[in-house]
């Protein structure tokens, strides 16, 4: 489903000298007996995730479908972006959908925040807030208003049928809140972390809601488990992606470029930096991931990737066949001098654009290029592929001898914060 190419990192790969390496992670991944292994519950969740839920989670999105104009997810980092992701690359950037779809509780923006409740005034909608705590508090303060404008507008019975809670099966302020407001609510598992949670009803009702094939997103993440199940490098593409990963790390590389041709996929770009920011990101080491959509951020970056100072290398998720396509027309008077591209489609032309970009990357600039190639982009594929990058995530911080599944150095920040803010106790 996903082919690693290596045939473009200036250097040949020698998988050999980490056969025995990559053997003995997946051994501590597979028994769950490393760092972090009590949020390992994502390795197996396309097989033993909850059928009965799953069934609840596509029957609560028929209801918000049939009966809103639009939804606001209410959540944060690894409590969004997966859907988000999933949403953008399968719907597009202007999809006629029935119902909109607005992420909301990622930001204290107070321009966005007001703008949010503004647009939100005149239109029918429904929430879905998504904690395991109940108390971050990005999303909490923009639930707080939420809820307060939602309450307003149709009373507190009516707003009671119109959010839906994602969070902890037993504990936490949003249980308790649910529990007493009798929200329906769905299980975010104890052992699965957020940026691992596009599986759980955290990205799974979102998608639904969407109007997205669920069903086929599970199915896709399903085969991954399957495929990277396997312990040796030949037979894991995962574990080949991530082993390159590392080698390019060892070849003092400090930045992984994770490319696109496809602006409906920046978000999932920003899915991909914090999975391998959060995971690897501690005791100094990790590659810092970053992304970039071609040919756009080729008139800005482009000159950078080509010529500037050697950090990073690039990893291309390439697509051999678009959802969509263009015929370019052709023009009598020809002033633009596009003519001889008239017939042409443009997906013809971003392919060229994608492979003159490799050739001079990786020529000229001497830019180390993996090409992750996949047939399409649908629930299947996109399935498959979100699983991939978090098996290869895990193999790849457990190379670096980190643990892939805390993050400890996000909570400085907040301690800062809440002693400016004058918060009890700090």
């Amino acid at each position: 489903m996903i082919k690693v190419n290596d045939k473009h990192l200036l250097k040949e790969m020698d998988y050999a000298k980490y056969e025995s390496e990559v053997k003995k992670v997946h051994e501590i991944i597979h028994t769950k007996s490393g760092p972090g292994n009590d949020f390992l519950g994502w390795l197996d969740y396309p097989t033993t995730f909850d059928k009965a839920e799953f069934e609840q989670i596509k029957k609560y999105a028929k209801y918000v479908r049939e009966n809103f104009e639009v939804l606001v997810v209410c959540g944060i980092g690894g409590s969004y972006l997966g859907a988000r992701a999933a949403i953008e690359a399968l719907r597009g950037l202007h999809s006629q959908d029935k119902l909109e779809v607005i992420f909301f509780g990622q930001t204290f923006s107070s321009d966005y925040t007001y703008e949010v409740l503004d647009y939100l005034k005149n239109k029918k909608f429904a929430i879905n807030v998504i904690s395991k705590s109940g108390t971050t508090t990005e999303t909490s303060i923009a639930f707080r208003l939420l809820k307060n404008l939602l309450e307003q507008k149709v009373g507190v019975e009516n707003a009671r049928k119109a959010i839906f809670a994602t969070t902890d099966k037993e504990k936490g302020a949003l249980k308790t809140l649910a529990t007493n407001e009798g929200y329906p609510t769905f299980v975010l598992p104890s052992d699965i972390g957020g940026r691992y949670s596009v599986f759980t009803a955290v990205g799974l009702f979102p998608i639904a809601c969407a109007g997205l094939d669920i069903d086929q997103l599970m199915k896709g993440a399903l085969q991954a488990q399957k495929d990277t199940a396997k312990p040796s490098l030949k037979d894991n593409e995962a574990y080949k992606y991530a082993v390159i990963r590392y080698d390019q790390k060892l070849q003092q590389k400090s930045v992984e470029l994770f490319v696109t041709y496809e602006p409906k996929l920046v978000q999932l770009g920003e899915w991909f930096k914090q999975l391998y920011g959060e995971s690897e990101g501690k005791d100094g080491q990790g590659l810092f991931p970053t992304s970039a959509t071609f040919s756009t951020d080729l008139h800005s970056l482009g000159q950078f990737i080509q010529d500037g100072s050697k950090v990073l290398f690039e990893t291309i998720l390439h697509f051999e066949k678009a959802k969509n396509d263009v015929v370019i027309p052709s023009d009598e008077a020809n002033l633009d001098g596009l003519n001889y591209l008239a017939g042409k489609n443009l997906n013809y032309v971003n392919e060229q654009a994608y492979l003159g970009t490799l050739e001079a990357h990786e020529k000229s600039g001497h830019v180390p290029n993996v090409v992750l190639e996949v047939e399409k982009l649908d629930e299947y594929h996109l399935g498959y592929i979100f699983y991939f990058f978090m098996k290869a995530c895990a193999m790849s911080a457990y190379l670096l001898k980190v643990n892939p599944f805390n993050q400890p150095g996000v909570e400085i920040y907040k301690k800062n914060m809440f002693h400016l803010l004058g918060k009890k106790g700090y």
